[in-house]
């Protein structure tokens, strides 16, 4: 926040978000802070929760108790003896975990991550490479498709929907700046198409100087009919939700 990367009131928000368990996916570009703010929003989950962490190389910092650390391995010189992501998510979930924190999800461990976001293990966190919140929609399609399951299209957007709750979308901007350019939240599906409802966004202002991007953070409020209100409320966090978005 010091680094202007996002609004106190934005910080506000995905605190309570990654608090009351809400499924976040943290979108952006290569070098761009995706595993950085993963590794921020984790702190806040409870000390009395199980965490199952999935990487490649182990970056994610928890200093919560009761975490799980596994890494994939690539195969032996006789091509033998790899686990795969996706191999780590099936058996993350034989663990009893609370939550599974995925360091980077970019193949068919998508599908596990989303069934596992679908059954009880509200609170999974995961990054991807996407532009935006939209493209990011799309990329986790694709990573489905990658599975081989023949899922229709339709099937693969109604698990998306009721297993994402939020996309976190980070982006390196051409002063160096690392900022939260927007974070938006999966509503629904009407027809064939994913709803979404952009809660804060980063407006560049209209001059810019040559050096710096400038601009500012801005929301438009939020619907009462919010997965994230709702959990606000059940967590007894909506009043200080309330307080973020009015700017308190």
């Amino acid at each position: 926040m010091g680094f202007g990367s996002m609004s106190a009131d934005m910080a506000r928000v995905l605190m309570i978000a990654a608090r009351c368990r809400l499924n976040i996916l943290v979108s952006g570009g290569t070098g761009s802070g995706k595993t950085t703010l993963l590794n921020a929003l984790s702190q806040y989950a409870s000390e009395d929760e199980r965490i199952v962490t999935i990487e490649d190389a182990a970056e994610l910092k928890l200093l919560q108790p009761h975490v799980v650390r596994l890494e994939t391995r690539a195969a032996s010189t006789e091509n033998t003896g790899a686990v795969s992501q996706r191999d780590l998510v099936i058996n993350a979930l034989r663990m009893r975990p609370d939550r599974i924190i995925l360091g980077e999800c970019r193949g068919s461990e998508a599908f596990e991550m989303l069934q596992a976001m679908n059954t009880g293990h509200d609170g999974s966190m995961s990054t991807l490479h996407a532009n935006t919140p939209r493209d990011a929609m799309a990329r986790v399609e694709a990573m489905v498709m990658m599975a081989n399951l023949s899922l229709p299209l339709e099937a693969i957007r109604r698990t998306i929907v009721s297993a994402v709750n939020l996309v976190v979308q980070v982006n390196r901007l051409r002063d160096g700046s690392r900022k939260i350019t927007s974070i938006a939240e999966v509503v629904g599906l009407e027809g064939d198409s994913v709803v979404m409802e952009e809660i804060f966004r980063f407006e560049a202002a209209e001059t810019q100087q040559l050096e710096q991007v400038q601009g500012k953070f801005t929301t438009g409020g939020i619907m009462q009919r919010s997965e994230l209100v709702k959990r606000a409320k059940f967590f007894g966090l909506e009043d200080e939700l309330m307080a973020a978005f009015r700017g308190d």
